[in-house]
């Protein structure tokens, strides 16, 4: 069954939503952009959010220090990295042992990259779909995120087969989460 990352967490009523349903995983982002939330909201939405839910720290060009500082506070459970994986900013936090996803924008993924889990998506954010398409063998799991929506879910899952898929701005209505939106996302792609 592909699990489901719900991203863009920003609000006690955004975590309250995913506490509704059986998503696996839940993003914090710390880059700039509009969902960028800083380490206290991060702390009481952690407080908030159901426990058995994995949580994932969304970096774009990240210091190693603050990266290893916000893990080590136990606000994340897994290192979501938007730069480049060729730096050996990677191999740093793989040797420290943080589980890290590495993102791979419109382009073909690489497995010799030290990461746990490889993630395609169309831009950090965008909502673009990306195009979907069987992927080369990839021996690491494997996380689709780019455009997905409730109504694209399961057909993305039948052409990607991907490990899990990730959405953010798909499950929102004019800026906000919508839980009828999250709840039908996880619906269609556990169901997928």
């Amino acid at each position: 069954m592909t699990q489901v990352k719900i991203c863009g967490l920003m609000t006690l009523s955004d975590v309250a939503a995913v506490n509704t349903t059986t998503a696996d995983f839940a993003g914090f982002v710390f880059a700039p952009s509009r969902h960028q939330i800083d380490i206290p909201t991060a702390t009481l939405l952690k407080k908030h959010l159901n426990p058995r839910i994995k949580t994932v720290g969304v970096f774009v060009h990240e210091s190693y220090e603050t990266i290893t500082k916000i893990y080590q506070s136990g606000l994340i459970d897994l290192v979501q990295l938007h730069q480049n994986y060729e730096s050996n900013l990677n191999q740093r936090l793989h040797k420290d042992g943080l589980p890290i996803i590495q993102v791979f924008q419109n382009q073909s993924p690489k497995n010799q990259v030290q990461a746990d889990y490889i993630m395609v998506d169309s831009g950090q954010g965008s909502g673009q779909t990306l195009t979907w398409q069987p992927l080369p063998t990839i021996t690491k799991p494997l996380i689709l995120a780019g455009g997905l929506t409730p109504e694209n879910v399961a057909q993305a899952i039948s052409v990607v087969q991907p490990t899990i898929v990730d959405v953010s701005s798909g499950v929102e209505v004019a800026h906000h989460k919508s839980i009828a939106k999250i709840q039908q996302f996880v619906n269609n792609a556990k169901g997928a």
